[in-house]
């Protein structure tokens, strides 16, 4: 759901229409220069080991606590209760905040081979606490594909409100989209501009002419426009703000179809075939499930 201001999660939390992703990032003023720019909206992770860095960007902005949507992820070797509710601590304590806004299990599988159903399930039983407790707003996860996403929903007392996963123009991930848009899931999306690799792209670079835009603010209504919450970064205040404006033109949908045609499903995070193959084919019988 869409308000003015964002996206409307399902227990009605709301969250801004772009975040501003911190993956690399380790510098403070790069975070405080995405607030200056008017993101309110910071998506870390205990794996990018930022947290204490954007902690310390996030008091000296001198923003109200109350004014920022603030993200952050247990990674998949922290998976399990214990090792998940240990995480989050640790993550509050080096963001220096009392509570999160979104918290999520950044990936289903800890490494090829590995029995992820019972962790996945420990680890989501964790995040139901600490919302139930108003240890944070909201709950969900990320890298999650239709098949992980069942095997939570089958035990969960509390839904995911958001799964965040790859959706550039070059790797749209419609199956895990549908599936979240039919359920009442969010999607937000890493690597919306596939890592630079769509800025190029002939049909990109027409759009961005046709409209007066860079190609970046191409790519981001296009996931916008797929109701995507896009999650870019960049370390230039003057990219960070067009990055933010992307609400005065709209593609039509001959041209949302011809961005989709540029699928050539690569996925830009994993250079490793075996291991994307152990992470894609933890199968579960989708059809015995609906």
């Amino acid at each position: 759901m869409i308000s003015e201001k964002g996206f409307v999660l399902e227990n009605g939390t709301e969250l801004p229409f772009l975040g501003f992703g911190t993956y690399l990032v380790q510098e403070e003023k790069i975070i405080l220069d995405a607030l200056a720019s008017g993101y309110r909206h910071i998506d870390t992770a205990r794996r990018y080991e930022n947290e204490k860095m954007v902690g310390n960007a996030l008091q000296q902005c001198g923003i109200p606590r109350r004014e920022l949507f603030l993200t952050s992820k247990v990674w998949k070797t922290d998976l399990g209760y214990d090792k998940t509710m240990a995480s989050f601590e640790a993550s509050l304590k080096d963001l220096q905040v009392q509570y999160l806004d979104l918290f999520l299990i950044h990936w289903p599988l800890p490494f090829p081979g590995a029995d992820w159903k019972p962790l996945v399930t420990e680890s989501w039983r964790a995040l139901e606490r600490l919302y139930d407790e108003g240890a944070v707003r909201a709950i969900g996860v990320c890298n999650f594909l239709p098949q992980h996403l069942l095997h939570v929903l089958k035990t969960a007392n509390t839904a995911p409100m958001i799964d965040q996963f790859e959706f550039p123009p070059g790797y749209p991930q419609y199956e895990t989209l549908q599936f979240c848009q039919s359920r009442g899931i969010q999607a937000e999306a890493w690597s919306p501009l596939g890592r630079g690799r769509l800025l190029e792209d002939p049909l990109v670079l027409e759009l961005a002419k046709k409209y007066g835009k860079s190609p970046a603010q191409i790519c981001l209504r296009f996931c916008l426009q797929n109701n995507v919450l896009p999650l870019p970064k960049s370390s230039a205040p003057e990219r960070m703000k067009a990055n933010l404006d992307i609400f005065g033109f709209e593609l039509t949908d001959e041209e949302m179809k011809k961005m989709e045609g540029l699928n050539k499903n690569v996925r830009y995070y994993y250079p490793d075939e075996e291991k994307l193959a152990a992470y894609v084919n933890m199968k579960i019988d989708l059809d015995s499930q609906k």
